[in-house]
């Protein structure tokens, strides 16, 4: 039997096809001893399709808090008893906000509002927001607004909001066991318009909310179909007050090797690291997955959680010679 790796490589490594979602399977259930083989090969393909720099972005959260929906891992939602509490910025926070993480070097601003969708409310401060921050600094503009309809996809597109968020969490076959309040197939449809309107698609999830092995799997399969610009890739934090409180943080070395294996999947694609690295991968994880596919970084902290002083991810790039990417262009 042909080893998955010697695969990968003439695949993915030599001809820029993704495995398929049972290739990124057999990656997953690779022993450990490979781990190190495999991240390897990961750097490999990230370097030779997307190249050795890095893009930076910080994200901030315009409304906080109060969600209808019950997302089981998000202590925003209004249906659970956390300690987060519903809160708006106003624009001249929002305003300073780009600016301070235009001033790390990251060349994308993420407008976050934890809604089911965006009202007219919502919709007219975001409106604001991106007229006066791209005459007040020079970076892309990013939203993360729950779902859309048409016209709000249009309207966001003629704003000239550069790249979309709007995760799919899991793979579809497990959603139902951690959203009730919509599907996984009205998030797909939001990310087909946004796609269709020419705006860049970010999506991606979250591992180890108490899906298999092959879910995981599943899920890479389901990115790989939809081809985004950009994946982050979260792992559990749990919080506090939410259906998933207990669950146990994801094991270092499993985090890794579903790092490299979504750059097997996904070969061409931005993988961002996202929230939970500092909890489940620590200084030294954080460095190993950096060389083992991740080309994007969120520096500071989260919506709801603190993450790494933009400081040491910066001086991390630093050290591993990988250019911070410039703004505008492309990976």
């Amino acid at each position: 039997m042909t080893d998955i790796l010697d695969i990968a490589l003439r695949q993915v490594l030599d001809e820029g096809e993704g495995l398929s979602q049972g290739q990124v399977l057999e990656v997953l259930n690779l022993p450990d001893d490979r781990l190190q083989d495999l991240l390897a090969l990961a750097h490999d393909v990230r370097m030779r399709w997307c190249g050795p720099e890095v893009e930076v972005e910080g994200i901030v959260s315009l409304k906080t808090g109060g969600c209808p929906e019950d997302c089981h891992f998000c202590s925003q939602s209004g249906k659970f008893e956390s300690p987060v509490r519903s809160v708006w910025l106003n624009i001249p926070e929002l305003v300073e906000a780009a600016k301070e993480t235009a001033a790390t070097g990251a060349t994308e601003f993420c407008i976050v509002a934890a809604v089911r969708g965006p009202d007219e409310r919502l919709m007219s401060q975001v409106r604001d927001g991106v007229k006066v921050i791209n005459d007040a600094v020079e970076i892309n503009i990013a939203c993360s607004l729950g779902m859309l309809t048409q016209a709000q996809v249009d309207e966001l597109a003629a704003m000239g909001v550069h790249r979309y968020n709007h995760n799919l969490e899991t793979a579809r076959s497990h959603f139902p066991n951690v959203v009730t309040t919509h599907s996984w197939e009205e998030r797909w449809d939001t990310l087909r318009m946004v796609k269709d309107a020419g705006m860049e698609v970010c999506c991606g999830g979250i591992v180890g909310m108490g899906e298999s092995v092959e879910q995981r799997a599943e899920f890479a399969g389901q990115l790989a179909e939809l081809e985004p610009d950009e994946v982050p890739l979260n792992f559990l934090a749990p919080r506090p007050g939410t259906p998933f409180a207990d669950y146990p943080l994801v094991e270092g070395t499993e985090a890794l090797k579903t790092i490299a294996a979504f750059r097997l999947a996904l070969p061409r694609t931005i993988l961002r690291y996202a929230g939970g690295r500092e909890l489940t991968l620590g200084d030294l994880g954080t460095r190993e997955g950096m060389l083992g596919g991740i080309n994007a970084v969120i520096v500071g902290n989260y919506l709801t959680t603190l993450g790494r002083p933009a400081r040491q991810d910066l001086e991390l790039l630093t050290e591993l010679q990988m250019p911070i990417k410039a703004l505008g262009r492309t990976l």
